[in-house]
């Protein structure tokens, strides 16, 4: 049995951008056609330097965060739902826009909590860096049940996102998740997030790596890039909130 269970034999990942299943044949692609590893990589930098860009935009123009927000989450569901082939394209603009949306709230975690955006960058990829070494060296191995497990993990995470969504149009929301609740149970929930987004790291480590022995399509290169970027995204917010509620206390 391959490794790479994090990929089931449908070709699905826990993963929410990697949901749907590439059941085509790729054996009949050239090699100049099929995705690499080290192509995969090289888009990450890519998108990576779009979303540093972007910040700095964000950050100087606060104004802009929320319709960078709006137009990032539209060219992600876009990318993920509706054209995978065109990742190339919309995963550079959802960087970028990301990036915007990350520079302005950054800068208001910044006013509240002298610091906190060099230490939640600083955690980030310290995070990304350390799993990556597990997971390559077979500490951390993407099992069946492994899979499962943050499946399930975000799927509650994603419950309890939209009831606080839902309850926030009537006023009130979930306090459990306000970045100034430093309440211990908050505190421990955010820590509680921020374990199941790093892990989800790891399922995307593993999608790329067996897309890449695999041979799926050229622009897989570019979805798996995309999807690591929303891991990441997702990753560095719930560390920004997780070290604003400690820093609340």
């Amino acid at each position: 049995m391959s490794r790479h269970s994090a990929i089931n034999r449908f070709g699905r990942s826990s993963n929410p951008a990697f949901s749907r299943g590439f059941e085509g044949h790729t054996e009949s692609l050239p090699l100049s056609e099929r995705m690499t590893l080290d192509g995969a990589v090289n888009k990450t930098g890519i998108l990576l330097a779009l979303c540093f860009s972007g910040a700095a935009i964000g950050w100087n123009i606060p104004a802009l965060m929320f319709p960078a927000a709006i137009v990032g989450f539209i060219l992600a569901m876009v990318t993920i739902f509706r054209s995978k082939e065109k990742a190339g394209s919309t995963a550079p603009l959802y960087a970028l826009s990301q990036g915007i949306f990350l520079g302005g709230i950054t800068l208001m975690y910044e006013n509240m909590f002298d610091g906190i955006a060099i230490q939640a960058i600083g955690l980030t990829f310290g995070i990304l860096a350390s799993l990556l070494v597990c997971y390559k060296s077979g500490l951390i191995k993407p099992t069946e049940n492994f899979r499962l497990m943050i499946a399930a993990g975000i799927g509650g995470i994603f419950i309890l996102y939209m009831v606080s969504f839902i309850m926030s149009f009537f006023g009130s929301g979930i306090s459990l998740l306000s970045p100034t609740n430093g309440s211990l149970m908050s505190i421990g929930l955010s820590l509680g997030i921020v374990c199941f987004a790093s892990l989800s790291l790891v399922l995307d480590f593993d999608f790329i790596e067996q897309g890449a022995e695999d041979g799926l399509p050229k622009y897989m290169e570019w979805y798996g890039a995309f999807s690591l970027m929303v891991t990441l995204i997702w990753l560095y917010l719930e560390i920004l909130r997780l070290l604003s509620k400690m820093r609340s206390r």
